[in-house]
């Protein structure tokens, strides 16, 4: 009877682990890896989609549940991609997917990894072979000067702000219908840029543009409100973007967050705010909150998941003028610590989970916050500069003498208050938008200065002057392969406001700025006779003609009898033929 009894208890042990297994595996379950891209190639988008089984209270909370593709590359390196959610419900099977940019060309050997809070579940071998490409890769820091693709090749932005499309009501005094005009979409936008020479922009994500994780959208016709985790219509408006980035061969820097989301209204309707669900009462929440913290890194890993393959997507901005958020809190600013150790903490999480080590920033307006510079996984420092253009090359060179960190001014202009007229002033904003640029191009930044006021500039016709700094910029960097090495020359006559020279492999490049009302007459003392014998040409900047002028004679060091116009610039091009 004895042994019965035991029999039975045994029997009834075993079906209870066999039970207890199969409820597990209900539980969570990876039932299908299948990769879609028939051809993977370096460099380019290769996609899978999984089929799982989990349970959640929302797929986008990487507590709750994530997925990863952990992948063994051809050298060895290992590689963790990270993979979203796209449709199903809890405990059901749902549809999952990766978009992974191979950085290698040879076999690569992994699995997938669904994550259920302490629980791992991992699939069967995943093996694909990425062949050769075009593609040139990512953009990494190269120097002070450039960045360089993965594949080798220097690159050196130039372009401009081209922040949001037209919005419904625009609350501009004198450009509201143009500022509304339908044709300002990304469509025109980047074409047009890209059409003139342009390389380079800067896009933001806010209530009206790129909502990503906005429930109520504002002033803009092509988004909808949505009660989920993320905005569908915003990520139907990402994919879009990317795929036009890419067509038009424009990369750019996304904006995450405008200062304006942290006050008044947009603080009101921020998806971290208490009344719209989220865990903080008040701003400085968003950067100390736990929870708030916890949703702000899944939204990264979001970023990443889905737009990470592109190499378009070049520059994560956490920030648009972080100071002034800072500073407009009552009855107390949000302290330069609490600022400095979110962007710590943010920026060294998304380069640990980014496979392709995108490059990351934030901005300022005016006002320095202690510590901001010197976070090590910020790539690249960033500050605004309105009314004060000529100021540009030493804001840079200073910048990159006292933080050891190179910088990029990410927006500039003659005027920066909306409420004024600019068409009073025209003449000066043009000058201005096209004097930026020849300063940023003769000044240690990888992307130059970016322009404000895009409508404004397209409806004068000055998109297309990119095209005349393009042309030099282009002959710079194939000249010196993205170095830049800067050289003392001297100008003797009335005095100029700029006379900034950079060589370029063999070729000497000089700029000579001058804002004055009449022309200027002098001579450019170079810092030794040249050995052989040289080509000088002379650049107008505002006809786009060369000129050649006389070269020293062996043994001098001085080109005579130059002349800078009024209120412009002239480049001297030095070369050994």
């Amino acid at each position: 009877m004895r042994s019965i009894y035991r029999a039975l208890l045994f029997i009834t042990t075993i079906l209870a682990i066999a039970s207890g297994f199969g409820n597990n595996l209900l539980h969570a379950d990876i039932e299908s890896a299948t990769l879609l891209t028939a051809a993977p190639l370096q460099y380019e988008r290769i996609d899978f989609v999984v089929m799982l089984t989990a349970k959640w209270q929302d797929p986008y909370r990487s507590t709750d549940v994530r997925l990863d593709l952990e992948l063994s590359a051809p050298s060895g390196k290992p590689v963790r991609v990270p993979g979203f959610y796209e449709s199903g419900i809890s405990g059901a099977s749902s549809v999952w997917r990766t978009r992974y940019a191979p950085g290698e060309m040879g076999r690569y050997t992994g699995h997938f990894v669904l994550t259920q809070g302490q629980d791992r579940f991992v699939s069967g071998p995943v093996t694909f072979t990425v062949g050769a490409s075009t593609k040139k890769g990512f953009l990494h820091l190269n120097n002070s000067w450039s960045l360089r693709f993965d594949h080798g090749e220097p690159f050196r932005g130039i372009g401009e702000n081209l922040c949001w499309e037209s919005r419904t009501n625009d609350d501009s005094r004198f450009f509201k219908a143009l500022h509304e005009e339908p044709r300002f979409n990304y469509e025109y936008l980047l074409g047009t840029l890209a059409a003139h020479g342009g390389n380079f922009t800067r896009i933001w994500m806010c209530p009206w543009n790129l909502p990503l994780e906005w429930k109520h959208v504002s002033n803009a016709h092509r988004y909808t409100d949505d009660p989920g985790h993320f905005n569908a219509s915003a990520i139907r408006r990402m994919d879009e973007l990317i795929a036009l980035a890419e067509s038009t061969d424009i990369y750019f820097m996304l904006t995450l967050d405008a200062h304006g989301s942290l006050l008044g209204g947009g603080w009101a309707k921020n998806s971290y705010h208490l009344n719209q669900g989220g865990p903080a009462t008040a701003p400085v929440d968003f950067f100390t909150s736990p929870v708030a913290k916890a949703q702000y890194r899944d939204r990264l890993r979001y970023l990443i998941a889905r737009w990470g393959y592109s190499p378009h997507l070049a520059v994560f901005e956490f920030f648009n003028e972080i100071d002034n958020a800072m500073y407009a809190q009552k009855p107390e600013r949000i302290s330069d610590e609490v600022i400095a150790a979110w962007h710590a903490e943010m920026s060294a999480y998304l380069k640990e989970i980014d496979p392709y080590q995108h490059l990351v920033s934030t901005s300022i307006s005016h006002r320095a916050v202690t510590g901001l510079n010197q976070i090590q996984t910020l790539d690249f420092n960033q500050v605004h500069i309105y009314k004060r253009t000529d100021t540009i090359p030493a804001v840079l060179r200073e910048a990159l003498k006292n933080d050891h960190k190179i910088s990029v001014i990410g927006e500039f202009g003659y005027e920066w208050d909306w409420s004024k007229d600019f068409n009073a002033f025209a003449g000066e904003m043009d000058r201005d938008f096209k004097r930026g640029l020849w300063l940023g191009l003769f000044s240690p930044t990888p992307i130059l200065p970016m322009s404000w006021w895009w409508e404004f500039f397209d409806e004068r016709k000055l998109t297309s002057y990119f095209a005349r700094v393009r042309a030099l910029h282009d002959q710079m960097l194939v000249s010196g392969q993205g170095n830049y090495d800067e050289v003392k020359a001297y100008w003797e006559g009335s005095p100029l406001r700029h006379c900034l020279a950079v060589r370029c492999g063999t070729t000497t490049f000089v700029l000579l700025s001058n804002p004055g009302s009449a022309p200027i007459t002098g001579k450019l003392v170079l810092p030794a006779a040249p050995t052989n014998r040289i080509l000088v040409q002379c650049l107008d900047t505002e006809t786009g003609k060369t000129q050649e002028l006389p070269a020293p004679s062996l043994g001098q060091a001085a080109i005579e009898s130059i002349i800078v116009p009024a209120n412009g610039e002239v480049i001297l091009i030095i070369s050994e033929p």
